[in-house]
């Protein structure tokens, strides 16, 4: 009866020490996971922090003191730049 007792105590803790490795990953993945999600709803909660000032800042004309090229903000060069990329993606299809 010992050996039977000994014989199943050493295969849990062979078993314990053998798959020590997948458990500590996928409790690895679980934090990242929720890292990664508390780090999308802080970026989703500045975003809109961002737009919101954002909004305000043209209502008023707010700008920083750097004009751009061609006296253009930045944000209209992106714009231009998305305009032609999406009309170029739309023709191929």
């Amino acid at each position: 009866m010992q050996s039977k007792s000994s014989a199943s105590t050493l295969l849990v803790i062979l078993l314990i020490f053998l798959t020590f490795p997948i458990w500590l990953g996928i409790s690895g993945g679980v934090l990242g996971l929720m890292a990664g999600l508390m780090a999308a709803i802080f970026g989703i909660f500045a975003g809109i922090f961002g737009a919101a000032f954002g909004v305000i800042g043209s209502m008023f004309h707010w700008h920083w003191p750097f004009g751009g090229f061609f006296q253009w903000n930045f944000l209209t060069i992106i714009l231009i730049v998305g305009i032609i990329v999406f009309i170029s993606r739309s023709k191929k299809g």
